[in-house]
């Protein structure tokens, strides 16, 4: 017998094919990858093996090398910008962009959606691998076709749908059928359910064990353990660059506790910090707010909302995608969302009309961003200049500022906050997801608000930097402050909140205390009020 040329994979006359664990079980393999960026060693001889048909989880802090990892299997990081090796199926790849990689079957669906907003479903699914004759496309045809890939993933939505119109969950699934479209047999998924409430990544999770079912084979890096436990056959944990240990999840028995062992360095025995403070008078009252959509002026985003928060309180907003959390607190932090809004808000007791951020900023709020990358940092700026911007003022005198308190400032916070950096003149774009939420946080913290407004203030990150961003508003809170927290991790909330306030469809369906609060109850005043 004589090894199988490439063209079909594997060849059941192959001997080498048919040696098991050589070629014929594996689709992947990682031989002693390192990739060094300017002062960072992003991996460091790493070791990886993902069988065909399976799914395979990375897990790791942010900064472990999960997304660089993946990046250089797509052809994000082509051939040469690396040392080692790469197999994929059985033979070593030379890819110098994701063209080359998705024409083999093997695609990849980043954190960042990568979809066109102001284009159809259907010429998303197609972009950049459309065929023409004589020139001319026949869009009927891609209409046609593109219907039977949105089966599979389950949108049932006309394919002339223009994306933008869609939740962040169904985008999620045009991304999938658009990897579908290109044959694919490894699937590359970059924090899938970050952006997703329960329902939805409950549907994407069934999905990728329906293409398991399927023969296609899933990489999936993720921070939420629970669901790397319920779909992946296999675990590989990354720490600092390295690849430290590959779990089979059922032989090994694996559990939550082992895997954040491996990730952290250390046993993390408790995921939300034990606060004793017990939250004071009330700092600030929203009365009757309505909030109208920005480009249909008669719509209602937010209705007739009331509520209040405490000095020393932690106050959670829960709700599914959509329910107007985001949009009522971006409204009252200086009319940052609305084409008009409408109720009265009390700070510390007095009325107060906040028309401009700055005015936000000067009553004392602080708000950190769900969008980190658009809206809450300049990725093209370094970090120092990230954490300062808000507080220019503070860091001034007679209009000049003090470059070494400037650099004193960013420095402290780069300390306390551990943000993984060689340099806080490091660019905020080089900077791993968790890193740059700890950059967003220290320019609030900067500003030193009374009240801060975190808007999913860990999504997208590991449960170590989770538990320190914990650690940092519990201190919040124990100093006097306050803090409003939209959340949709419902564990999350549960762990952290005072009170949580439920909402849906633009209105505060209920109110809960944190003795009384379960999942189950959050859930039901969501629904049904």
């Amino acid at each position: 017998m004589v090894p199988c040329t490439g063209d079909t994979y594997p060849s059941p006359a192959c001997f080498l094919c048919n040696q098991g664990e050589i070629m014929g079980d594996y689709i992947l393999e990682i031989e002693n990858l390192t990739k060094d960026f300017p002062g960072v060693r992003a991996l460091d001889k790493v070791n990886l093996k993902v069988k065909k048909g399976e799914i395979h989880s990375l897990c790791g802090e942010n900064g472990a090398g999960k997304s660089t990892l993946m990046s250089v299997i797509s052809g994000v990081y082509p051939k040469g910008s690396y040392e080692g090796k790469v197999f994929y199926k059985g033979q070593e790849t030379n890819y110098h962009s994701v063209k080359d990689s998705e024409k083999e079957g093997l695609a990849i669906i980043h954190q960042e959606l990568a979809l066109s907003p102001y284009l159809s479903i259907y010429e998303n699914i197609f972009l950049g691998h459309m065929k023409t004759r004589f020139g001319i496309i026949n869009w009927n045809d891609y209409i046609r076709a593109s219907k039977q890939y949105l089966d599979r993933v389950g949108l049932h939505e006309p394919p002339a749908t223009i994306v933008s119109k869609l939740g962040v969950g169904k985008q999620q699934l045009v991304e999938i059928a658009r990897a579908l479209s290109k044959q694919v047999e490894l699937l590359i998924l970059d924090e899938p359910t970050s952006s997703l409430n329960d329902d939805e990544s409950e549907k994407l999770l069934d999905l990728m064990l329906e293409f398991k079912r399927q023969g296609i084979t899933s990489v999936m890096i993720s921070h939420k353990l629970n669901e790397v436990l319920k779909v992946a056959d296999t675990v590989t944990v990354l720490r600092d660059g390295k690849s430290i240990a590959t779990f089979d999840v059922k032989a090994d028995q694996l559990t939550e506790a082992m895997i954040i062992k491996d990730m952290v360095g250390r046993d993390l025995t408790r995921r939300f910090p034990v606060r004793k403070t017990k939250p004071g008078e009330t700092i600030m009252e929203v009365k009757n707010w309505t909030v109208y959509h920005p480009e249909y002026h008669t719509i209602k985003v937010v209705d007739t909302a009331s509520f209040y928060l405490r000095r020393g309180e932690i106050l959670a907003f829960c709700g599914p995608m959509g329910a107007g959390r985001t949009e009522l607190m971006m409204s009252i932090y200086g009319k940052s969302y609305g084409s008009h809004s409408e109720g009265a808000l009390y700070i510390k007791g007095k009325q107060v009309t906040l028309n401009r951020v700055k005015a936000a900023i000067d009553t004392g709020l602080g708000y950190v961003s769900e969008d980190r990358k658009n809206l809450g940092l300049i990725l093209i700026q370094n970090i120092r200049t990230n954490i300062s911007i808000s507080s220019l003022e503070k860091l001034s005198r007679f209009g000049l500022v003090s470059m070494q308190q400037d650099i004193q400032e960013a420095e402290k916070y780069r300390k306390e906050l551990r943000i993984k950096t060689p340099s806080i003149n490091q660019l905020t774009r080089n900077l791993s997801g968790g890193n740059q939420q700890k950059v967003v946080l220290s320019r609030s913290l900067l500003a030193d608000p009374d009240i801060f407004i975190v808007d999913e203030p860990t999504r997208g990150i590991d449960v170590g930097a989770k538990s320190e961003i914990y650690s940092i508003l519990s201190e919040l809170v124990e100093q006097g402050k306050s803090v409003i927290m939209i959340s949709s991790e419902l564990p999350e909330a549960l762990g952290m909140a005072d009170r949580i306030y439920v909402m849906n469809e633009g209105k505060i369906k209920g109110m809960l205390m944190h003795d009384e609060a379960t999942q189950e109850k959050i859930m039901q005043i969501a629904l049904v009020g």
